[in-house]
C-alpha cells in the first residue's frame, strides 16, 4: 500500500511542477526574476528523485511565495 502512496504523491508533484513551470513562464517579470524562479523549481525536481515528501513541501512552500507575490530578487 506504500508504494501505491508513493506513486500517487510522485504523480502529484510531477503534475504541480509542470504548472509552476508554466506560471513562471507566464509572468511579467524581469529575465532575471524568471531565471531565479526557474533554478528554484529545478531544485526541487531535483530534490524530488531523493526526497519525495521534502520535494512536496518545498513545492507548496514555493507556490505560496508565488500566490503572495514574495519573488526572489533580480540577479545583478
Amino acid at each position: 500500500m506504500e508504494h501505491d502512496g508513493q506513486l500517487e504523491l510522485y504523480a502529484a508533484v510531477a503534475v504541480q511542477l509542470k504548472e509552476a513551470h508554466s506560471k513562471v513562464r507566464a509572468l511579467q517579470v524581469p529575465e532575471g526574476v524568471r531565471m531565479a524562479l526557474t533554478r528554484k523549481l529545478l531544485v526541487i525536481t531535483a530534490a524530488a528523485k531523493h526526497d519525495l515528501a521534502d520535494a512536496a513541501r518545498r513545492l507548496e512552500r514555493f507556490n505560496t511565495d508565488l500566490v503572495k507575490g514574495r519573488l526572489p530578487e533580480e540577479d545583478s
